[in-house]
């Protein structure tokens, strides 16, 4: 993996590149004081345009825990965008002084289009628009891991918004490259799964339904998501459509014992808090998990290693 290799969607790496992100994670989980040092010298620069508090503050934490630095903006506003600057020139600049860069943006294909302008600094996807999310599919992939010790043979509620979820669409994507997988698209018409999406699935692995309760017995894994609404036009319809499905311990009830329940967070009201003291109920672990598999995405990229 060369230093110039970008991460701007999940198949960006091949199924055996992940699996080595896995590997390092696990042994950072394991062993996080060898890695106190194996980005000394080194800068990330965090450029949001768009807010967020887990994917940046886990972007952070996971660079000072290398023994790195961070620069950067959270706020467009306090960076040279608002006097015009375009985003070629931003990233370019940007080169000039770090050795990575992770950017978030409200549009789609703007990582794609950032990276053409970094030959030499890998930039990495945190979030464009509806589209994708890739880093927080490594969070996902390590969770699934994690908890089922396998990513074949799983039956996937993929539950709420479906339609802007960049979450959801990345781990759809990268979940169907392994065998025997199948999904279950729980949504209200209105926020189904775009077919741009289902074009790239086979047909016989997934179905679509919009009750919860009626398949929530046939899965292994259950990912919630929040009705987003900074992607709404008309805050009537977001209102309308806000609360559709609201896990609690009623609907759990009809849930396998070892089905585990996963959301990429912030959640609103999609998930009710007495879902937490649940022991299937594994996303804030889920978020932590993020931040190691963060730190090895960087050592990778960076083509950093310590010894195992």
């Amino acid at each position: 993996m060369n230093k110039t290799k970008h991460l701007i969607e999940p198949k960006d790496f091949t199924v055996e590149e992940l699996d080595d992100i896995f590997r390092l994670a696990d042994d950072i989980i394991a062993a996080p004081m060898k890695y106190l040092e194996v980005c000394k010298g080194r800068l990330l620069a965090s450029l949001f345009y768009e807010p967020s508090t887990r994917t940046r503050f886990s972007f952070e934490a996971a660079m000072l825990r290398l023994g790195g630095q961070v620069i950067g903006f959270d706020d467009p506003s306090a960076s040279s965008t608002s006097k015009g600057e375009s985003l070629a020139d931003t990233i370019m600049t940007v080169s000039c002084y770090a050795d990575i860069a992770v950017l978030r943006h409200p549009r789609e294909g703007t990582a794609k289009l950032a990276s053409k302008f970094s030959p030499d600094m890998p930039i990495i996807n945190a979030g464009d628009g509806g589209h994708q999310h890739p880093t927080q599919t490594l969070t996902d992939l390590l969770t699934i891991r994690h908890y089922k010790n396998k990513f074949t043979d799983h039956v996937i509620g993929v539950c709420g918004d479906l339609k802007f979820g960049r979450t959801i669409h990345s781990l759809v994507k990268a979940m169907s490259r392994y065998k025997n997988v199948r999904f279950i698209f729980i949504s209200p018409e209105e926020l189904k799964m775009p077919q741009y999406i289902l074009d790239e699935l086979d047909s016989a692995s997934y179905t679509q339904t919009n009750n919860l309760e009626m398949v929530i017995d046939q899965l292994d894994i259950l990912y919630m998501s929040r009705v987003q609404r900074e992607r709404f036009v008309s805050e009537e319809e977001y209102l309308r459509l806000k609360d559709y499905y609201v896990l609690d311990n009623t609907k759990l009830q009809k849930a396998k014992n070892d089905m585990i329940i996963m959301h990429p967070l912030p959640r609103v009201n999609e998930i009710s808090v007495e879902v937490d003291d649940d022991p299937r109920a594994v996303y804030f672990q889920q978020a932590k998990f993020g931040m190691f598999v963060r730190m090895a995405l960087i050592m990778k990229l960076l083509n950093l290693e310590v010894e195992r």
